[in-house]
């Protein structure tokens, strides 16, 4: 069920539309938007009777909802979502670019690292503590310490964190310290985990799963916002199909795909996406043409040593090159609109 306000409605009217839902033992989602706002009802086995609303002070609308997902898609809310981390808009007018390496290994390295990322003037670095690998025997990061090591880079070069939270258990340290909770393409579908995330403070990037379709992505996200946590960054890390030439398939065609379909912003990784850095940067170009709200690269000043994938870890002049390019693009795209109208 979604509930549409009138763009007239006041906020003792949405509360009044609040506290009913609550009485009737469902939980309410409101999402304010640039004309009115759009209250979402989750917690229900079965329909509701639109009566309960239709001829309540304010209400334009009940109507019933037909899609599996209720929160992420643009019935409830027609305006794109915009997240805030730090400085930097997700989903906002620019690209937004996350940089750095895929784990924290050591702490000289991921200072280094940092600065170079901190020298192009991007703002978000990403690194692993926890690394989910495919090999019990590979380096599994650092932990707690790599947490630490994160959190002194976030306020020696005034960057905000994003790194990945493996399991529940671990959740509460993560979140302590990260800016970003990000659930990797292997927990896409671990339930419990995304509904830990939503119950986080802090906002959550969801990597698409190696074979998950857009609805299942889409009710991924749906578990997290149905917690309450409506901060959601999409991201697309490419799946897994019958080519041998790349790591993985990148499919941009989700990014469009998503867009039509939910508010929620998406960016792209064409490091994951690719697995060789000599395709990571025409892919990050291609993933910012077809409208990624940001993209994602992993960046090593000695890949040839990186414990961990270090063939598709771009080098620092490689970085800057990307950096430069991308809102080269961006900005040829904004100019071309705006002289369309």
């Amino acid at each position: 069920m979604l509930i549409v306000m009138k763009p007239e409605a006041s906020d003792a009217q949405v509360e009044e539309v609040l506290k009913i839902i609550r009485d009737l033992g469902f939980k309410p989602h409101p999402m304010p938007g640039a004309t009115r706002t759009a209250i979402g009802i989750t917690g229900n086995q079965g329909a509701i009777d639109p009566a309960h609303f239709e001829m309540l002070s304010g209400v334009a609308e009940a109507i019933r909802v037909s899609k599996p997902y209720k929160l992420v898609g643009r019935d409830l809310k027609q305006d794109d979502t915009v997240v805030r981390v730090g400085d930097v808009e997700i989903g906002g007018s620019e690209p937004a670019i996350i940089a750095g390496p895929c784990a924290v290994e050591t702490y000289d390295q991921t200072m280094a690292i940092a600065e170079i990322v901190a020298s192009c003037g991007v703002k978000l670095f990403r690194g692993g503590a926890f690394k989910p690998r495919t090999s019990p025997y590979a380096f599994q990061g650092l932990g707690e310490e790599g947490l630490k090591i994160l959190a002194e880079a976030r306020d020696r070069f005034g960057l905000s964190i994003v790194t990945e939270v493996l399991d529940t258990e671990t959740a509460d340290l993560v979140e302590e310290y990260a800016d970003v909770m990000q659930v990797g393409a292997r927990n896409m579908q671990n339930f419990s985990l995304l509904r830990r995330v939503g119950q986080a403070r802090k906002p959550v990037m969801l990597k698409r799963g190696m074979s998950a379709t857009l609805d299942e992505l889409l009710l991924a996200a749906e578990y997290i916002m149905a917690e309450g946590n409506y901060n959601v960054i999409l991201c697309e890390r490419g799946v897994r199909t019958f080519a041998d030439h790349t790591r993985n398939t990148l499919d941009l065609s989700i990014v469009p795909a998503v867009q039509n379909r939910s508010h929620l912003p998406i960016i792209v990784d064409p490091s994951h996406g690719t697995g060789k850095r000599h395709k990571v940067i025409p892919l990050a170009r291609a993933a910012v043409a077809a409208g990624a709200d940001g993209i994602m690269v992993e960046v090593h000043n000695h890949p040839e040593q990186a414990l961990s994938d270090g063939p598709q870890a771009l080098l620092p002049d490689m970085f800057k090159q990307l950096v430069a390019e991308v809102h080269a693009i961006h900005k040829v795209i904004a100019e071309a609109e705006a002289r369309l109208g």
